[in-house]
């Protein structure tokens, strides 16, 4: 853990630096949009948001695929005026059904229609005219696959209107891990893939399984396959005019709100916003949050992201030059860190 710690504040350390000409915390862009809102923003212009959304609605209307026969199906075969032949067999792993006279017939893939004439088929070499109905008893070859951060990965069997959040809980819905004395929810909705004939569909898991969007529940087909991904592990840190600085596992229901509250308040001396750095070294943005329009309730509950830096200065300028001398150079912040008690008694 303090191999961790010495391995994020290095980063911040390194982070800040770069910034050292930015003095003025007002220029930063207020942050007051939710966690889905802001990585939305991010990720994808309005175009491309408009484009997923009406490929969504274009794949919602499309007819659902006729059934086919599969392995572990129950067909039920009458043929007319001959009850004698009329039979209710499986379909074997190899795709064949058994009839009296013509024995086997291979009927995995064909469609109903399909299946009918290869019955009639079989049969005209013993019946003049032969008609032949089929129908499904049992079908248990409808089946996708999911896998993954979820309770119970496997092959499920769907129905003609199940959808992607009825596969979610009929999996167990997000499997859970301990860590650091914390339970933690391990799906990734993110980052989860939905695989649909060797085709990535731009589906949000959030917005289907969460909120119950109608385009992103997209209905299920035979062959499907979701890949719910396992959520790592991510730090939110804490440091400036509050009570504890500290660094919290994050997860999804984290708001600025909860983690000044589990750092015991706000001290009297912080300034009226936070500044939180997102986005890591590699491309840090940074936004300012109003905390007293938050405590007042004037402005929403900012939730945090995974890697997400929160500052709480005394004020605009001054403290952010002492916060940028305290951290470098990096060298001193590794000593820091090897007493980490002396450290959050400086600032």
């Amino acid at each position: 853990m303090r191999k961790l710690i010495l391995m994020i504040f290095a980063g911040v350390g390194l982070l800040l630096t770069s910034c050292m000409k930015t003095s003025d915390f007002l220029n930063y862009p207020e942050l007051i949009e939710t966690n889905m809102a802001v990585v939305e923003k991010n990720a994808l212009t309005r175009e491309e948001r408009e484009a997923r959304l009406q490929r969504l609605k274009q794949l919602a209307g499309q007819p659902a695929p006729p059934y086919t026969i599969g392995a572990g199906d129950i067909l039920t075969v009458k043929v007319y005026d001959h009850s004698d032949l009329d039979v209710t067999t499986p379909v074997t792993p190899d795709g064949y059904i058994g009839m009296t006279f013509v024995g086997q017939i291979h009927v995995a893939g064909c469609t109903l229609p399909e299946a009918v004439k290869r019955v009639e088929q079989a049969l005209e070499a013993y019946i003049r005219s032969p008609v032949v109905g089929i129908a499904p008893s049992v079908i248990r070859s409808q089946k996708v696959t999911i896998a993954g951060a979820v309770g119970r990965p496997g092959m499920y069997e769907i129905s003609s209107d199940m959808r992607l959040s009825d596969l979610f809980a009929m999996a167990g819905g997000s499997s859970t891990r301990l860590f650091d004395g914390q339970v933690l929810d391990a799906a990734d909705f993110q980052n989860s893939v939905f695989v649909r004939n060797n085709d990535i569909l731009d589906v949000d898991f959030s917005a289907a399984i969460e909120s119950g969007d109608r385009w992103n529940n997209i209905r299920l087909q035979k062959g499907d396959y979701v890949y719910v991904a396992v959520r790592s592990e991510s730090m939110v840190t804490l440091l400036g005019e509050v009570i504890k600085p500290h660094q919290r596992i994050w997860n999804k229901s984290l708001g600025l709100l909860e983690l000044f509250s589990a750092a015991g308040g706000l001290k009297e001396s912080y300034w009226k916003y936070a500044i939180i750095i997102r986005g890591g070294i590699a491309n840090p943005v940074f936004y300012r949050v109003d905390i007293e329009g938050m405590l007042l309730g004037h402005k929403p509950n900012v939730m945090t992201l995974p890697g997400d830096i929160v500052f709480v200065p005394k004020d605009a300028i001054d403290e952010y030059n002492i916060f940028i001398r305290k951290l470098m150079p990096t060298g001193q912040l590794f000593n820091l860190f090897v007493t980490p008690a002396m450290f959050w008694t400086r600032f």
